[in-house]
């Protein structure tokens, strides 16, 4: 079964020499029609039945617009929807179960979306054909587990709450205070429970419009779990969150599943998607072409699968890697050269009061920063960065320093590839920035978007990579997680690490995903405080110190997976927890 589609927002026949694509085509050039043009239209259509497959088509396009992709035949029975000719396919859809959470892991653009649109009943699902009737979708699915689902959506019997990923546009939509918001949306009752358990205490009197990012995720979730539904689905609930909260937002969205109503969750954080979920579906495909949804696993066996990048039941590998995590619980000491040493520093706001203990920087190293919001981690990188000046101390030294800030704006009028030609021309065309940086990222597949249209996760991997090719000697990136998925969030690791050791350049970073930080850190600096009153920066330290005593702060432990690697978190109460808690193991346990 041959899958063709076209991305018509890249396709510029006027730039190509007018269908350079059907003038390739061998299939056209022995007078069939593979590609044919819809003149009404000004647009190429390939038909898949007549293409071949070849592919040339498709390396030929120099907007890089086609895709083509052979998949099993078998698959053929599984499709649930298509946008249209030569547009995005979907295979399959995830279960849903009451009393469950259900766990959705896999990349953006592969029709994660597409699937709760489906079983919210937002649209009806066409089988890929012409269909526009739920009696026909209740008929395909028949002794499937979704057949009595998709029965009910029928007769709405089923209402359904979705809490969206994209929070910060929330104000846009939503006017008033966070209290009127949460008492219009409390149909079950629980609000003030719900209030003391996101801790929202502080907030109930403030606007919606002056919330920060990790307010207004915890408004958000708290307003959908106030409303009375069947079924829930929460699209990335821990973006902006620290690690604490998201780990409390994991127990209450739990607890909707133990009140036997059925949750769906897109998670990219692999700690908090393990904590939270009882089954895992993994997405595969190719974003913005086709998704396949995976039978249902285990939440450990599911996210293994995951990061082998290989299916056994159904024999489909879909990444050429495994992704594996360090087991040590310190990196190889590679004490090198000293970079810089900063001094104590004091910034003093008033209501808040960040002190830092002065430290060192080796060259070749990149140094986590962890710490709940509100601690000061962005006010001190802003304080190496210039931006802001310190209270008491000074930064005084001759360094280059690039700086990718937390919250990003699209403030330039270009496309993706004049903005990063301002910054060096010359590395864009390297082989090596193509291959620790560009390509990883899949930035070449940007180069003709403008940089206003940019979606947020495109606008955060090209700020990173901006930040990665100006010429420095440190580099400062504040919450590069943001809007990425959990393949983007490990490539974006990989590049800064490979870049920090083969240049010897220094990096630090401050991030929330446990696994992001584990996966990219040679020493940790740790934030410990009041938020929002006193914050204390301690000097980086070694992993197994830096993580035992930042998870010590927070009352959580982790432990290792035996297969990846990858640090799973124990249940609060648990006999793992209770067992590390005593001996002070927060974090490299091996179970």
């Amino acid at each position: 079964m041959r899958v063709a589609v076209i991305d018509y927002d890249k396709c510029n026949p006027d730039k190509c020499g007018h269908f350079l694509c059907a003038r390739v085509c061998p299939v056209n050039r022995m007078g069939g029609e593979a590609i044919i043009i819809d003149e009404e239209n000004y647009k190429p259509i390939i038909q898949e039945a007549s293409c071949t497959g070849c592919g040339i088509c498709v390396h030929k396009c120099p907007f890089n617009a086609i895709t083509i992709v052979n998949l099993p035949e078998e698959l053929d029975e599984d499709c649930v929807h298509r946008y249209g000719v030569n547009a995005f396919v979907l295979y399959r859809l995830p279960v849903v179960k009451k009393g469950t959470v259900v766990g959705i892991l896999g990349p953006n653009g592969t029709g994660k979306t597409t699937a709760v649109r489906i079983l919210s009943g937002e649209i009806i699902p066409n089988l890929c054909g012409f269909n526009d009737s739920w009696d026909n979708v209740i008929k395909a699915f028949r002794g499937n587990e979704l057949q009595n689902y998709f029965e009910k959506l029928k007769n709405r019997e089923i209402k359904t709450v979705v809490k969206p990923q994209y929070v910060d546009l929330i104000p846009k939509a939503v006017k008033g205070k966070v209290r009127d918001l949460l008492k219009r949306a409390d149909q079950r009752g629980i609000l003030d429970k719900l209030i003391k358990e996101l801790e929202l205490e502080n907030v109930l009197d403030r606007e919606i419009q002056h919330l920060s990012g990790g307010e207004l995720q915890r408004v958000a979730i708290a307003a959908a779990m106030a409303r009375d539904a069947s079924f829930y689905f929460f699209d990335e609930p821990s973006s902006y969150l620290d690690i604490r909260q998201r780990l409390k937002a994991a127990k209450a969205i739990r607890r909707l599943a133990e009140e036997e109503k059925a949750v769906l969750v897109v998670e990219h954080d692999l700690a908090v998607l393990d904590y939270l979920s009882d089954i895992i579906h993994v997405v595969y495909g190719k974003p913005g072409a086709y998704g396949i949804f995976s039978m249902p696993k285990g939440t450990r066996v599911g996210i293994n699968v995951f990061l082998n990048g290989y299916l056994p039941d159904e024999n489909v590998r879909f990444r050429p890697y495994e992704i594996r995590f360090t087991k040590k619980s310190e990196r190889k000491s590679q004490v090198g050269e000293v970079l810089v040493e900063y001094p104590d520093l004091v910034k003093d706001y008033g209501e808040f009061k960040l002190e830092v203990e002065g430290g060192e920087l080796y060259k070749g190293e990149v140094v986590g920063i962890v710490g709940p919001n509100g601690i000061g981690k962005t006010t001190f990188v802003k304080m190496l960065a210039g931006v802001e000046e310190p209270t008491q101390g000074k930064v005084e030294w001759e360094l280059e320093v690039s700086y990718k800030p937390q919250y990003i704006k699209a403030d330039y009028e270009g496309t993706v590839f004049e903005l990063l030609s301002k910054i060096d021309a010359a590395k864009l065309m390297s082989n090596f920035y193509k291959t620790e940086l560009l390509n990883p990222l899949g930035i070449p597949d940007l180069y003709d978007r403008k940089v206003e249209e940019l979606s947020g996760g495109e606008l955060q991997r090209v700020a990173i990579t901006a930040c990665l090719l100006r010429d420095a000697d440190l580099y400062l990136i504040d919450e590069p997680s943001a809007y990425l998925d959990v393949e983007q969030r490990l490539a974006v690791s990989r590049a800064i690490r490979h870049l920090m050791e083969k240049n010897e350049k220094t990096a630090l970073v401050v991030e929330h995903d446990v696994l992001m930080i584990d996966y990219i850190s040679d020493r940790l600096m740790v934030f410990e405080g009041e938020p929002g009153k006193h914050g204390r920066a301690l000097k980086p330290m070694g992993m197994r110190e830096g993580m035992n005593r930042f998870l010590a702060n927070i009352g959580v432990t982790f432990r290792r997976d035996p297969e990846t690697g990858r640090p799973r978190a124990n249940k609060e109460g648990s006999v793992k927890d209770r067992e590390q808690k005593e001996i002070g193991e927060y974090y490299y346990v091996e179970t």
